[in-house]
């Protein structure tokens, strides 16, 4: 077999991944990893001041109009969790549930997530930062536009800033693709070394996803043990 067959096979199952995760919507990646909130240059801040900026932070996304998303939303969706943490989660967008109580991973979804991070000792309410590419919910839950995704980049560039955390654990093929600037599905970004920023980054499935293909559990166990183990050896 030559070759470029062998390619274009490897791109026929990357896509069939693709869209058995969550339907055929790939898009190309939005600029994110450059974004900032204002342009300033990082300035060192106390962690009373860091927690002060986020709260300020997370009001203005409750309010933002910068794009039609605004529009759909009962509330906006910042984030949850607390700084410095070992991890900060992130996801595509809000789904219903998350729009209607303005949380992050609320959902069947987020109640996944929870056990997952439970099974390496990591937690939400004491070592996690939860939160999305894009904080409003896109309609019928789609993949955000990349309009939409630019519009919230300098939010999450200002969060990882403030957050401080030490891994990365991106979950789903949206998110991997906008962080790392990367086309290809989350079958072929999952399993390696990335960074964002110099922070570690695992990535992999949306909790949904596997809900509905539990052929994706192993994979997921597996990315979850690189994470803990990035952890433990910076620690």
């Amino acid at each position: 077999m030559n070759h470029s067959l062998l390619t274009e096979l490897d791109t026929i199952l990357d896509l069939l991944t693709d869209y058995v995760e969550a339907g055929y919507r790939r898009q190309r990646p939005t600029a994110i990893a450059a974004a900032r909130y204002d342009g300033a240059a990082p300035v060192a801040l106390s962690a009373g001041d860091r927690a002060a900026e986020l709260r300020e932070l997370e009001q203005q996304v409750r309010c933002c109009t910068l794009c039609p998303l605004h529009q759909g939303r009962t509330h906006g969706v910042p984030g949850i969790g607390v700084l410095d943490p070992l991890v900060m989660v992130i996801g595509e967008g809000p789904g219903a549930e998350e729009d209607h109580k303005g949380e992050p991973f609320v959902g069947s979804a987020g109640r996944y997530l929870d056990k997952w991070l439970a099974a390496v000792e990591l937690s939400r309410s004491s070592n996690v930062y939860i939160t999305n590419i894009v904080k409003c919910r896109p309609p019928n839950n789609r993949d955000p536009l990349p309009s939409e995704s630019q519009a919230c980049a300098p939010y999450l560039a200002r969060q990882i800033e403030l957050v401080r955390p030490r891994a990365i654990l991106s979950v789903g093929r949206v998110a991997a693709q906008l962080l790392l600037q990367k086309e290809d599905g989350i079958g072929k970004l999952r399993g390696r070394s990335w960074k964002y920023r110099d922070i570690p980054l695992v990535a992999t499935y949306h909790p949904s996803a596997v809900l509905r293909n539990d052929q994706w559990r192993r994979p997921v166990w597996e990315d979850l043990k690189r994470l803990r183990e990035l952890l433990d050896s910076s620690s």
